[in-house]
């Protein structure tokens, strides 16, 4: 019998964590035991160090009845709550009949087509994600559904050192049109670790939305993956507003299956203190006659990084590709820093590209023709830190949305939108 060799952090990692027994968890543990946390030799990781989250002791976490105080990030009334990566029906409301919701374990997930197939078997923390998730949501949309309601998933992260793993499914069906709501959020406690998989099908001529707005509390980690299918003439979009947490690492995989599809992903990042957010982001267009846009801007404050890796590769036979890229960066601070790296791979010859990034400070002649007019420094920073942002803000065209931002914004940052 061969012996597998953990190396040393990975087998203090999973020391006190119990073997999965189901098939799926435990050949996804095998694949963990087999693999290390990256590090910065790892390109994929080159400016984000997750020391943090391998050198800790973390606890998987218990069912609760605790209250939470969750009514002021609520936009919507459908909603499920999930603390620590388990669903509190409890605090929840939704009507299952339009979304058809359901709740399962991983047995019951890994009977459905395509769960699990398209996520990166070398990947530590989808691994991890799928050897040791107690519950996951599957989401359907029915075909040829429009639901105007947004579904909203707040997901709490509580207690001190836990680690929650989430898990969502969604299969959005032909001709649908429908969206969702994540809200992440830091109720009480600190050091958490926060891992969230979520996996989307989006069928040939299907419109699908995901608005994401993470909001943890400043002692927190998290890596959220979100790994999307796209079929002919779809629309897929993420917008994406990252306000807290210690380190924030959003990965967004795309696959462009289909003719005709569109593709969109916008980003915001409002960093402080010694936060870090790294949005990495991979479009791939294995199929002719699609488009895809991408927007992210950072204002990064005090000494925190920001990380933005966008890349577009356009196959072989791909064939009239448009593909846009736009990173933009304001360092209010010295001792604030980005690392941007936008990335084009074409080998199709019929293609229309671009790829752009900016890196500055907020311009002097602006701020003093505001402040001639009498208004303060400080709000004649917030006005145009304000307006360099508000385009990724209007992506969410939903005015309930944007109001929480901006309550968030106040609260984390003292300034309004």
């Amino acid at each position: 019998m061969m012996t597998t060799v953990l190396s040393e952090k990975m087998q203090s990692f999973l020391d006190g964590f119990p073997t999965p027994e189901n098939s799926l968890q435990l050949a996804a543990y095998n694949r963990l035991i087999e693999l290390d946390f990256p590090t910065t030799r790892d390109e994929y990781w080159k400016y984000t160090r997750v020391g943090k989250i391998s050198n800790s002791k973390y606890t998987l976490p218990e069912k609760s009845i605790r209250d939470l105080s969750i009514e002021q990030y609520i936009v919507s009334d459908q909603f499920i709550v999930i603390e620590n990566g388990l669903v509190r029906l409890d605090l929840s409301q939704f009507n299952s009949s339009e979304f058809n919701i359901d709740f399962k374990d991983a047995e019951g997930l890994s009977e459905l087509a395509d769960f699990n197939a398209n996520l990166n078997n070398e990947d530590v923390f989808t691994q991890l994600n799928t050897a040791f998730f107690d519950e996951g949501i599957e989401i359907t949309i029915d075909n040829k559904a429009v639901i105007e309601k947004k579904l909203q998933l707040i997901y709490v992260s509580n207690g001190d050192a836990v680690l929650a793993n989430n898990r969502l499914f969604i299969h959005a069906g032909k001709s649908s049109k429908s969206s969702i709501v994540i809200t992440q959020i830091g109720e009480s406690g600190e050091n958490c670790f926060n891992n969230l998989v979520t996996e989307v099908i989006v069928e040939d001529n299907a419109h699908f939305t995901i608005h994401k707005i993470q909001s943890d509390n400043d002692s927190n980690t998290q890596v959220a993956t979100e790994q999307i299918a796209q079929g002919d003439n779809s629309t897929f979009k993420i917008n994406t507003v990252t306000l807290n947490g210690l380190l924030v690492r959003n990965n967004i995989n795309i696959a462009v299956n289909g003719q005709n599809c569109s593709t969109y992903m916008n980003g915001a990042v409002i960093g402080k203190n010694n936060q870090h957010v790294d949005n990495h982001t991979f479009v791939d267009h294995r199929v002719p006659n699609c488009y895809s846009n991408e927007n992210y801007k950072y204002v990064l404050d005090g000494k925190s990084t920001g990380v933005f890796n966008g890349r577009v590769v356009v196959q072989k036979d791909a064939q009239v590709i448009n593909a846009y890229q736009n990173n933009g960066n304001i360092l209010l601070s010295d001792h604030a820093s980005i690392n941007s790296k936008p990335e084009l791979e074409i080998y199709a010859d019929d293609v229309k590209c671009s790829h752009g990034s900016t890196t500055g400070q907020l311009d002097e002649d602006a701020l003093f023709y505001l402040q001639a007019r009498g208004i303060s420094k400080k709000n004649a920073k917030r006005i145009l830190v304000s307006a360099f942002i508000g385009e990724v803000i209007e992506s969410y065209e939903d005015e309930t949305i944007t109001e929480l931002i901006q309550q968030l914004l106040e609260k984390e940052h003292g300034w309004t939108f």
